[in-house]
């Protein structure tokens, strides 16, 4: 039987906003950027984890100063290798820079955050001694980017992009992923995508 984690009991944790896509769909705007609520998402996100985790990183290939004008503390760095591989790079690429064992991935376009996270993350992951990784599923739906994982993951992430196979559900799987559940029935979009789902999300959002 493994030890049960207890309320903010769990190892050092850092946190990256995975922000590293071409956003092609956003027509290239910069999602961290924008507002999807009252708060633009690099602050939003900033603001509910901060404390719950010791240093923020944004995984990114731009927009440094302006970041780090708004959250001075932030650190940044950029995928391992260029051409926009997607989020499985940016978690490999995570471990030169963070000194914790444990990552907090979070998508830049996340909509909904929900409490104690970090928390119900870490119990997740301590249900199996094999575990590398839990993501966060809302609703019935999986948010394999959102996700905390142990450095010891760095193998399985690194053998995969050698062979060109960047699913994080795949990869995930090699990790005996677990899951923290939770539900939000408020909730319409996950992650925002294109600027329609985004005029929709606030049209909904007003609405409700």
């Amino acid at each position: 039987m493994r030890k049960k984690l207890k309320l903010s009991v769990y190892p050092r944790t850092d946190l990256v906003i995975l922000a590293g896509g071409q956003a092609k769909r956003m027509n290239g705007i910069n999602k961290l950027l924008q507002q999807f609520d009252d708060q633009i998402q690099l602050i939003k996100i900033h603001q509910q984890l901060k404390s719950s985790v010791q240093q923020i990183w944004i995984n990114s290939h731009r927009d440094y100063s302006i970041y780090q004008k708004i959250i001075p503390s932030i650190q940044c760095y950029q995928d391992d290798e260029s051409g926009f591989l997607g989020p499985l790079m940016g978690m490999k690429s995570a471990w030169i820079h963070v000194q914790a064992d444990y990552v907090l991935f979070i998508p830049c376009d996340v909509t909904f955050i929900p409490a104690r996270v970090v928390l119900k993350l870490h119990q997740a992951l301590n249900k199996n001694a094999l575990a590398e990784v839990a993501y966060v599923e809302i609703n019935g739906t999986a948010l394999y980017p959102f996700c905390l994982v142990k450095r010891s993951s760095l193998r399985t992430l690194t053998t995969h992009l050698e062979q060109k196979q960047r699913s994080l559900r795949q990869c995930f799987s090699d990790l005996h992923a677990q899951v923290a559940r939770f539900e939000n029935h408020a909730l319409f979009f996950h992650s925002i995508n294109s600027p329609d789902e985004l005029q929709q999300y606030q049209q909904l959002k007003f609405l409700h």
